[in-house]
């Protein structure tokens, strides 16, 4: 039996970034696929672009919410709890799934798979101790078991890194990683983690982690921040 798998796509008046998802999730063949929209109010085309696919979709909403963490677990809620979840934001596209996946069973695997980016570059995601110190999966790569948080899992207190946060603390309860490569997404550059927030992301490894990772992540994140400027110092021969 081949899995559920939810699509979720979060909006707030991205009526073209929205056509460009919602026709890359309708071009996929994949046999048992629902997709939902949360849509927090918009005020431009978006609800257009909604109603002219509605017809298409498992269901939709429209409402005021209180971020996009919010409007994420509102989209949690809709998925179906004997499947995977997969979150799209608005002009994301995904660009492939496998012919089939297995029924999420009584320990199941997370897929993560290829995430591509602007300019045709990849996004090298990592499901190991790399993820204790940064946020090495993209969601829009990402197809989680429901079942491992039937409970919307989002804590809206973060402003850019719920979704991180919720990665380690699945990692730290024990959830196994899979690499997925017929599984592909692009992520848009225009999300809200267009801007690194270090310090929001350090919190997080510290509350899951403890010290010494937190100390890891706050060295590594300054290393990276020299490393351009070490580059210019070196000695020309």
């Amino acid at each position: 039996m081949t899995a559920k798998i939810t699509v979720l796509t979060v909006v707030l008046n991205q009526a073209n970034a929205l056509r460009e998802t919602v026709q890359s999730v309708f071009d996929q063949s994949y046999p048992n696929l629902d997709f939902f929209i949360v849509d927090g109010g918009s005020v431009d085309g978006t609800l257009d672009v909604i109603r002219s696919s509605e017809n298409h979709l498992a269901g939709w909403v429209s409402e005021p919410d209180s971020g996009i963490y919010d409007a994420m677990n509102k989209g949690w809620s809709m998925a179906s709890d004997k499947g995977y979840v997969l979150f799209l934001g608005a002009g994301d596209c995904l660009l492939g799934l496998p012919k089939e996946l297995p029924v999420p069973e009584s320990r199941p695997y997370i897929y993560y798979g290829r995430v591509m980016l602007d300019g045709g570059r990849e996004f090298v995601s990592h499901a190991n101790w790399r993820l204790k110190l940064y946020n090495s999966l993209h969601h829009q790569g990402l197809l989680i078991p429901k079942k491992l948080h039937p409970v919307p899992p989002f804590d809206t207190r973060c402003r850019l890194y719920a979704d991180f946060d919720f990665n380690q603390r699945l990692m730290k309860q024990g959830a196994r990683f899979r690499f997925l490569p017929a599984f592909s997404a692009y992520a848009s550059s225009g999300g809200i983690t267009a801007t690194t927030d270090m310090r929001e992301m350090t919190e997080i490894v510290r509350e899951n982690y403890g010290l010494f990772w937190w100390l890891l992540s706050r060295a590594g994140f300054d290393l990276a921040r020299c490393l351009p400027v070490l580059k210019k110092l070196r000695p020309i021969r």
